[in-house]
């Protein structure tokens, strides 16, 4: 129900791609779901190389294991689909939602054995429990050693051993707003630099100094 006309649908993808090319990535984290917007910028960094010479390297994909992060009904996660885990959320909380994700859809009953490949809890296993972990719940899903209740209840202790020392980092600079201001004062400030030399750069290859374009 989305109209597609509007540019923001062009725009948006174009905004990404320069926010890649303006520092000259060679890899991009990104999740499944934006390798597309990343192969645009691919194409655009093609395109220009090609008029202009090898002035931007071609960006790659840097996945995880788990290259789209589930949400708790299975989708991707999403705040405007509602089914998102933020990192402020307490611990009471996140076991509350751990509790309510779906699992393999054909494992009805405790006895019958699972698919973690389809599963969403698993995915998350991968991303954020440690590998012993991943091997045994793959293993014991499989053959119906464990259910999804204790899945869920073993999922949800590493995830929140996970988030606890960023949600404590959090609460430091929540404490400290002024700081907060100043480390992003000088990311953008050394991000400016970084940008404006790429710029001089291009404007140069492309001869837009000389027609007094660019200033």
């Amino acid at each position: 129900d989305k109209d597609l006309s509007t540019y923001g649908f062009l725009g948006y993808p174009v905004l990404q791609a320069a926010d890649i090319l303006m520092y000259k990535a060679d890899f991009v984290p990104v999740g499944e779901d934006q390798l597309a917007h990343l192969e645009l910028t691919r194409e655009i960094c093609r395109r220009f190389n090609g008029f202009y010479g090898q002035i931007f390297p071609e960006p790659r994909s840097m996945l995880t294991a788990s290259p789209r992060l589930p949400g708790t009904d299975g989708r991707k996660m999403s705040k405007s689909f509602g089914n998102a885990i933020f990192i402020s959320d307490p611990e009471a909380e996140v076991r509350q939602k751990v509790s309510m994700m779906i699992t393999d859809p054909a494992r009805k009953r405790r006895s019958d054995p699972g698919n973690p490949d389809v599963c969403p809890v698993f995915s998350l296993h991968k991303i954020f429990s440690p590998p012993s972990t991943v091997e045994m719940v793959n293993r014991e899903c499989r053959c119906a050693g464990i259910g999804c209740v204790d899945d869920k209840k073993l999922m949800a202790d590493n995830l929140i051993q996970a988030l606890a020392p960023i949600q404590e980092r959090r609460r430091e600079y929540e404490e400290r707003p002024n700081q907060v201001w100043q480390l992003l004062e000088e990311g953008s400030q050394k991000a400016r630099i970084t940008a404006q030399a790429t710029m001089d750069e291009v404007r140069s290859t492309m001869n837009l100094r000389r027609q007094g374009i660019g200033n």
